[in-house]
């Protein structure tokens, strides 16, 4: 994949203004959409519609915690992915075990206000591990292995994203 720092123009860091990032987005999707080539050549066009979609694929890769963190990673040469990183800790595999087990109880009991209360909690839970994510990543050579000590934390933000999906979803689910 193309560096998505460099497709976007931005400095290479965890902690990007979300809208920053939007605007250089939009700046660029307005400088390449295909109404301004519209009487170019073809060959133009398609690569004005290629760059086009880089920069799409790009911005959903950096405004996405998960995925910024791992672009950071690769560029430094660590290995990424749920099978090259190592296997969560015990304790966080059990704690997510039984907070999905109160999810799935607040469910069946259509219990909206626990399901929120459950996602509340890991809403901040997440919003602490992304805050010492950025501690890291700011405190690190970013041309060195040093940022592999960010890997348990990133497997911790998967779990805690895809509880909150799931939680979501739930949320709908008993909304509608």
């Amino acid at each position: 994949m193309i560096d998505p720092f460099q497709t976007l123009g931005v400095e290479a860091r965890f902690d990007l203004d979300p809208d920053d990032l939007a605007r250089r987005h939009r700046d660029l999707s307005r400088a390449l959409h295909p109404d301004r080539y519209a009487g170019a050549p073809a060959a133009e066009r398609r690569l004005s519609l290629s760059r086009a979609i880089e920069v799409n694929d790009a911005f959903r890769v950096l405004k996405d915690p998960i995925r910024r963190a791992e672009a950071l990673l690769r560029r430094a040469g660590v290995p990424v992915g749920e099978t090259a990183e190592p296997k969560p800790s015990p304790d966080l595999l059990m704690e997510m075990m039984e907070r999905r087990e109160e999810l799935g109880d607040a469910r069946r009991r259509k219990d909206l206000a626990a399901v929120h209360a459950l996602a509340d909690a890991i809403r901040l839970r997440e919003r602490e591990v992304l805050a010492s994510m950025g501690r890291q990543f700011a405190a690190s050579d970013p041309d060195t292995t040093k940022l592999a000590a960010v890997l348990p934390e990133l497997g911790e933000l998967r779990y805690l994203r895809r509880f909150l999906d799931e939680a979501s979803a739930i949320e709908e689910e008993l909304s509608s």
